[in-house]
């Protein structure tokens, strides 16, 4: 399980990462050059840094404690966590310098003091448990800077409920928010919190410290059941100080147990806190964001706490708890129901053991895990009888007296687990340290009892679950030094081994020898140095770190576990955000200055023609960008612009790939669009697909033409749709310099090309670009408009021809046409001979007209078709029949091959075929006006593809008997019944014009059986070999002439 939140993130410029992943990549889309540029410019300023940055004190204060999810704890949490109360000075090696403690605000001495027997009898649920009266003897209130807390167990995490839940029940954390609030001075501020279940982690700040504090970052790792669940875990706060000092606390909960497997899963836990946690990238200023998120071990400073669980080993959980009491009889009165109750346990089945175990306790623990304590016959006359009291502390030296606690607790740390992992580099080891230990267990104690450890049936062993570790970036590098330094002796002792050294290891001399199991073993992370060492921060600041107190409380009543907290003094430089900013300013000017002067510059003109169709009207700023103006089907636009190097140095340009929508073709340009430049490039003879660029001397300039050619049919629909546009930003790369977007555009007008049938006859008289202004349907408008446009809808969308005008018009003209060119072709007696005779397929293929003559006729012929106007009045004059009918021709199959669904659809034909292929196998012909009809009628289900077919027919059979006519030589049909006549037919079969005729038919069939009838296109083969044959077949049938089947 693990969550995240963060605070005080600018909004526009942080990185999206998931903490508790690995780190991400880079953010996609970055510009390496604009990143280089942010960072040499951070790094400019930050080598100014002494100009900026001025040095600050701070005292953090963290504290932990385990509530055991009992009501009333966070009555006790502004007491003893921000006003230092709760500490028992006589169970600690805190000492004041005198026998009165006195409280400057109160003038209150100790005398004062709530006494323990007291503070017991009046405990409730419903009021704070601290004594009375306590002034705190810990830096408290508007002392300390940052509060820092942790707590666990705030809910029942024994609860199954709780443990498996899957979201945080905020209510419990809101609880303690408010008294933690209540118990703060006035002016302090929520930096961050984070729950997890039972755990929660919450840091306030001074009025004058939060407004120094950025890049807060929370999250939370889950590592109790099934090794996510967040009944254990940890959750983490990431916090910047002063723009300089990056600090990470970690509240955590550890796995509980005394059995050794409960110690490895505490290490476990311990090392997945450390590899999932991950926070949001620093935010550095400036608009730059750090690449990548942090984890663990990054940190300039890092506060490690919570129910970390560790205990004691090797020596009985009774023996340690009878042994403390000895100590904390001493703050009861006598005759006391405690005082009574403890020295009851203190008699209570005394065996040699516990006196052996006594004298055990002062000596460490060997390295043997599984060793054990046995009785002895002797015992130590200081713990000789249960009645036996020991010393006060007050009245001896603790560090030379053999009865004092100070000297029960070093005996019994040598037991703890804890330092145990860190000496063995299991746990905790690779620079974490921790202050010296002179106060009692912080668990297990009766609930509301000062100094009763657990007199439950299972009377768990006293230990120190609950710890505070801190660790600077210095120390994590100190160790990974040391590791290397014994990594490289191992290395050398091994290479002088393999060279024949037979008693390596006894040579100390000259051999190293490395054992790691052993060595560092006397390494003691538990003490604070003497004297704080200069840290130098990732920021490279140099900074300063002193615990200054590290104490449990406890007078603290209303938990089984005993609060813990320390205070630390924190020496590091701030941000003056003022003075940053103004040397900001100023090395951006002379990085800005610097880098104009050595960069690569140009500019771009862009040449606006004044085409007569371009008709953008549009209130508004000039546009910056190329516009190609009115946009036609298979229409050719060009544009110009010119790029000139204006900088003092060489320019090396080109256009890269641009940014395209999802699903859209990538590249450098949209398909529709191509680019030339007026000279080579600099890799003209490198891979086509490269990027080609080009370089400019200073004061040079090259010309770019920009072609666009709208000939795609998908293109085309989606354009008539309203589905796409034609807007497009083209990348213009300067190496070493910035990128220039040159936005293109142009306004698409309505085509008939590219559409169905069905859409077709219900376009209204006047053409297709009546449509134009028309919103596409499903368009958002005001009511009024919507109304309108309903109207209109409804009155497009009924049937308003029986065929498309388009295909009426042009099969008219060619008629007419073929007829106009004949005539004219013998009133000139042109040489050579005509093209209907050189060409079969004349006149929709072979043509004579020139291409380019013959491309600005057939554009004139599609403007007549869109916007319904004669042909005649667009033709220039001075272009003849034969150009005319030849552009009109090539047009009409262009036309029949952009239909959507053609002119025979699959399904239409699907039914032809199949009628065809029953035909076949029946093996009984039919003749070929029964098979027009039998066409005609599987045409009948479409009316508008039925009219339309017959249309086109009908033309190419007019045509046909113009540029090839067949003399009529049999009167009748039928059978030949005399000699004569059937040599006449005979005759008639060999007739040139009639074999010619044929060769007509097979032409025009072959031509507009492709354009008009769609197939499957997954045929392959015979298959479809077959199927074409017979698509041929359709229309040559209404190609035969009158004559008979025998053409």
């Amino acid at each position: 399980m693990a969550s995240n939140s963060s605070l005080q993130k600018p909004p526009d410029t942080r990185i999206h990462t998931t903490p508790g992943a690995f780190p991400s990549s880079p953010a996609q889309g970055v510009s390496p050059t604009v990143v280089s540029s942010q960072l040499s410019l951070s790094q400019a300023v930050r080598e100014r840094k002494a100009e900026y940055t001025t040095s600050k004190r701070v005292k953090i204060k963290v504290g932990t404690w385990n509530v055991a999810s009992l009501s009333g704890t966070e009555k006790d949490i502004g007491g003893w966590f921000v006003a230092g109360k709760g500490v028992l000075d006589s169970l600690t090696g805190l000492s004041l310098g005198g026998d009165e403690r006195v409280d400057e605000s109160t003038q209150k001495t100790e005398a004062t003091v709530e006494s323990v027997e007291e503070q017991e009898a009046r405990r409730s649920k419903k009021k704070p448990t601290v004594p009375k009266n306590d002034p705190g003897l810990t830096p408290s209130g508007e002392e300390i800077g940052i509060y820092v807390l942790g707590l666990q167990e705030i809910v029942d995490i024994s609860s199954v409920t709780e443990a498996l839940r899957p979201y945080n029940d905020p209510h419990p954390a809101k609880k303690w928010k408010r008294s933690i609030a209540e118990g703060l001075p006035p002016g302090y501020q929520l930096i961050a919190e984070q729950q997890l279940i039972g755990l929660y982690l919450v840091i306030y700040a001074s009025s004058a410290i939060t407004p120094t504090i950025s890049s807060v970052s929370t999250t939370s790792v889950g590592t109790g059941l099934g090794g996510y669940m967040g009944n254990k875990g940890a959750v983490t706060a990431r916090i910047v100080l002063g723009e300089t000092t990056r600090m990470v606390f970690v509240n955590c909960h550890l796995t509980a147990g005394v059995e050794k497997g409960s110690l490895e899963r505490r290490n476990w836990d311990a090392s997945q806190i450390l590899s999932r946690t991950k926070f949001d990238p620093v935010y550095a200023g400036g608009g730059v964001m750090e690449e990548f998120g942090e984890g663990i071990g990054e940190e300039d400073f890092g506060f490690w706490f919570g129910d970390l669980n560790y205990r004691l080993d090797d020596i009985p959980g009774e023996d340690v708890r009878r042994l403390l009491m000895l100590h904390t009889r001493n703050e009861y009165g006598k005759a006391q129901p405690s005082k009574s109750k403890l020295e009851h346990e203190l008699a209570n089945d005394e065996s040699p053991t516990f006196h052996h175990n006594l004298e055990a306790a002062s000596q460490p623990s060997g390295d043997d895990s599984s060793s054990t304590y046995t009785a002895v016959d002797s015992l130590s006359g200081h713990y000789a009888a249960s009645s036996t009291t020991l010393q006060s502390q007050e009245e001896y030296d603790p560090n030379s007296d053999p009865t004092s606690l100070q000297t029960t607790l070093s005996s019994l740390l040598t037991h703890d687990q804890l330092h145990a992992q860190m000496r063995t580099r299991k746990a905790f080891h690779d620079g974490w340290r921790e202050g010296p230990i002179d106060f009692l267990p912080t668990y297990k104690y009766d609930v509301g009892s000062v100094g009763m450890f657990d007199s439950s049936e299972k009377r768990r062993g006293p230990s120190w679950c609950d710890r505070i570790l801190y660790r600077t970036r210095k120390d994590k590098q100190d160790y990974e030094e040391k590791v290397r330094q014994e990594e490289l002796a191992k290395k050398k002792d091994n290479e002088m081994k393999l060279q024949g050294v037979v008693e390596a290891a006894t040579d100390e001399a000259v051999l190293f020898d490395y054992d790691p199991d052993n060595d560092g073993a006397d390494d003691q992370y538990d003490g604070p140095a003497a004297k704080a060492e200069v840290v130098v921060t990732k920021a490279g600041f140099e900074d300063k770190l002193h615990l200054e107190y590290y104490k449990s409380h406890q007078r603290v009543l209303s938990s089984d576990h005993k609060p813990l907290d320390a205070v630390f003094i924190l020496d590091y430089d701030a941000v003056d955000s003022d003075r940053k900013a103004k040397i900001h300013q100023e090395v951006a000017r002379e990085l800005d200055k610097a880098e104009n002067e050595s960069r690569p510059v140009v500019a771009v003109v862009v040449d606006h023609p004044r085409d007569i169709d371009a008709t953008h009207t549009d209130p508004g700023p000039k546009y910056e960008g190329v516009d190609f103006g009115h946009v036609k089907y298979d229409h050719v636009k060009t544009r110009n612009i010119t790029i000139a190097n204006t900088g003092r140095v060489t320019a090396t340009i080109g256009f890269v790939d641009r940014s395209a929508e999802p699903g859209q073709p990538h590249g450098v340009a949209p398909p529709w669009l191509s680019i030339r430049f007026d000279h080579a490039s600099d890799n003209s003879n490198s891979n086509p697909g490269a990027v080609q660029v080009y370089t400019l001397q200073p004061g040079d300039a090259v010309n770019v033409e920009f072609t666009l050619l709208i000939t795609d049919l998908e293109l085309v629909r989606r354009l008539s749709e309203g589905e796409a546009s034609l807007e497009d930003v083209l990348i213009l790369r300067i190496h070493n310099g910035r990128d220039y977007f040159l936005p293109i555009r142009g306004t698409w007008l309505q085509s008939a090309f590219g559409r169905s049938i069905e859409k077709l006859v219900r376009i209204p008289e006047g053409g297709v670009r009546k449509l134009q202004h028309q919103r596409p349907a499903g368009s958002s408008h005001n009511s009024h408009h919507h109304h309108h446009r309903d109207h209109d809808d409804k009155e497009n969308d009924s049937v308003k021809w029986s065929a498309p005008r388009e295909l009426f018009r042009l099969t008219e003209a060619i008629e007419s046409l073929t007829e106009r060119s004949m005539a004219e072709w013998g009133m000139k007696g042109e040489a050579g001979e005509p093209p209907w005779q050189e060409d079969a397929a004349w006149p929709f293929s072979g043509f004579v007209s020139e291409i380019k003559e013959r491309s600005v006729l057939s554009e004139r012929v599609r403007e007549g078709l869109d916007t319904n106007q004669p042909f005649t009045e667009l033709f220039p004059l001075e272009s003849g029949s034969i150009q005319r009918l030849e552009a009109v021709s090539e047009t009409l199959v262009q036309f029949l091959k952009s239909l959507e669904d053609g002119v025979i659809t699959e399904e239409l034909w699907a039914d032809l075929e199949k009628g065809m292929v029953e035909r076949e196998k029946a093996k009984k012909p039919c003749s070929t006006e029964d098979e027009r009809m039998l066409i005609l009628d599987a045409l009948s289900t479409a009316p508008a593809h039925s009219v339309s077919f017959t249309f086109i027919t009908f033309m190419l059979s007019h045509v046909a008997n113009e540029i090839a006519p067949v003399q009529q030589q049999l009167q009748r049909r039928g059978t030949a019944t005399s000699f004569d006549d059937m040599e006449a037919v005979q005759q008639s079969k060999d007739d040139p014009a009639r074999l010619r005729r044929g060769k007509v038919n097979e032409a025009y069939s072959t031509i507009f059986a492709d354009a008009m009838v769609r197939f499957p296109t997954t045929l392959t083969g015979k298959a479809r070999k077959a199927t074409e044959v017979r698509r041929r077949h359709i229309i040559e049938v209404f190609l035969k002439s009158s004559l008979g089947d025998s053409l």
